[in-house]
Parts: C-alpha cells; structure tokens; sequence
C-alpha cells in the first residue's frame, strides 16, 4: 500500500496493459471512485488487524500461564488442557472480524467493476445459477454432486452476447470400511472451478462437445452411441483436445479457428485445469476446473492496493475472453 493513489497509477496501468481495450479506464475509475472507499476500509481492517494481534497475545499468556500452574504448580492436567483451549479460543477470536472486513471489501470493489461492464454480481448466487448448474450437469461439463457451494455470480452481456457465470465447488459422500469394519463417511471434491452458460450465435442442430481428453467425457457420461469424434484437420489443436459430435458439418462450423486459437489459449495458461465445452440448442455451455477466481488479497494485505484491484479486472478478463471468442 502507498500513501497516495496517485502513486499507484502507473502500477495499475502496467496491469491493464494487456487487457481489452474496455479496461483502460480502471486506472481513472479506481483513483477516482474505488480508492477513497477503499481507504475507509482499509483503516477498518488495520484497527480489526490490530485488536486481533492483541487478542492473539492475551490468548497466548492464558495458555501459557494455564500450562505451566496446571502441570508444573498444581499438578492438575485437566486444568492446562482447559486452559489452553480457553487460550487459543481468545487468541482466535479477533480473526473473523479481520476477515468480515476483507469480504467486505471484495464485494467494494467487484460491484463497481461489475456495474462499469453492465452486470450485476451476486456474492450469493440467484436461482439463475442454480438452475445453470443443473444445465451444465445434463450438458456433461460437470459431474454430479451430494452438496455444492455456489459463489461470485454475474449476469448480463458481453458485446451483445447474454450470458452468465459463477463458480462452484461440488463434493460427493463416499463411505469406506475403517479397520475395526466400521463404516465411515467423508466428501471427495469434484469439481472446483467456473462455469458459463451463454447464448450462441446460432441454435445448434446437433450436440457437440469438447474437452482436453476422452476420458473426461467418459467419466462424465458425454460421450453416447450418437456421437462420433470430429474431423477438424488441426493436429496441433488434436493433441490437446477431443471433439465428440452428433453433427461432424456444424462441428466444423463452429469451432472456428478463432475458437480453437482460444481453447489452445486456454489450455496453454491453465495447465491441467480440465477444460470441457457443449454447444446444444441455443447455448454454450463451459466449464474450467481452475481453483477460486475473484478471491481478494485476503486479511494481511492492504485492502487500497491497486493490485487487488489489478487482480479482480484480470478475473474479469478471463471471464470475457471466453464469451468473446465462441460468439464471434
């Protein structure tokens, strides 16, 4: 953080530098409208940081103290154990009022952001995005789940083309059998990224899918007795991803070398991230196991950075980039 937003300009400017054209004005907006809030915000996170550092040591003293006279002076076991956990209770007790700010913070800042491009972003996601998980299920880009956690929604358009995206972190129970044949239950993440569901330019005759490897499509259950592996005539394309369609024409219709360009893009920025797309009916729908975007800078960093900022409008880009290249 620096003292002065003037400052932090040319650091902001070099970050938008290679992004779309429509980002250039952030350095403005982000002096002008963001900063001062942010400032505001950032002094509340210092004032919350410092009464948990207090918290922390009067945590850490009652612990210690509650140690040594249960176990060196009264010989008393159970007395340390309680006051150790009393004094870890104290110590943590002033972190989620550190946290609560920084969320505070991340929703300052992305709706702004969000409103400037002409989408409205739900931290908590709408029934919009519920509904389209269970589309992007049926679509094969992600698997099924036992409980899901939806967040960081936006709907609106690109350049004309409507669309929305969130992301999802899906579990499924699975039991085993512990050494003494008892039963145990615990969860296994399935699937952990974003997802997009968008208009097409076009409503799509047959069904085409794509992904980095066979395989993720067996597993998904895309890949039926209709469909046949696309003939696309790209081998460098061909090396990284299976196209399986009930239409080899339109398959070629629209995976464009623009389209491939950008899968290839994709697949070359986030490596391993298990990439997979189905254009059916009138929709796109796109799903990329790539962790957590649109996350903050967390409780230790200065909430006014405009590398935070700089961060957030990269996330933007890579939700754009995606949208802007399959409607073109």
């Amino acid at each position: 953080m620096s003292d002065n937003n003037g400052s932090n300009a040319p650091s902001l400017a070099h970050r938008l530098a290679d992004l779309p054209e429509d980002f250039s004005d952030f350095v403005d907006i982000y002096e002008r409208e963001l900063h001062p809030q942010l400032a505001e915000k950032e002094a509340e996170r210092k004032h919350a940081w410092e009464a948990a550092k207090q918290r922390a040591i009067v945590g850490a003293v009652i612990a210690v103290v509650a140690a040594i006279a249960g176990l060196v002076i009264l010989h008393m076991p159970w007395l340390a154990i309680i006051g150790v956990f009393v004094g870890v209770g104290v110590g943590a007790s002033g972190f989620p009022a550190v946290n609560a700010v920084s969320k505070q913070a991340k929703v300052m800042m992305i709706t702004p952001i969000a409103a400037k491009f002409g989408l409205t972003y739900n931290e908590q996601v709408s029934q919009t995005a519920e509904a389209n998980l269970l589309k992007c299920n049926q679509m094969k880009v992600v698997p099924g789940w036992d409980r899901k956690i939806l967040s960081d929604e936006f709907i609106g358009e690109r350049n004309g083309t409507a669309f929305s995206f969130f992301e999802a972190h899906l579990e499924e129970k699975r039991t085993r059998r512990t050494s003494n044949g008892r039963t145990s239950t615990y969860w296994v993440t399935t699937f952990r990224g974003q997802c997009w569901v968008m208009d097409a330019p076009k409503t799509f005759h047959g069904t085409t899918r794509v992904a980095r490897d066979s395989g993720l499509l067996n597993a998904l259950g895309a890949i039926g007795n209709q469909f046949s592996r696309a003939k696309l005539e790209d081998p460098e394309f061909e090396k990284s991803f299976e196209v399986y369609t009930t239409d080899q024409v339109e398959s070629r219709f629209l995976l464009t070398p623009d389209v491939m360009v950008t899968f290839m893009d994709i697949e070359k920025r986030y490596k391993n991230a298990k990439f997979r797309a189905t254009f059916h009916d009138d929709k796109i729908f796109v799903a990329l196991e790539n962790g957590d975007l649109f996350e903050g800078g967390g409780m230790m960093t200065a909430i006014d950075d405009p590398e935070q900022v700089g961060d957030l409008l990269e996330d933007f880009a890579v939700v754009f980039h995606l949208v802007d290249a399959l409607n073109k």
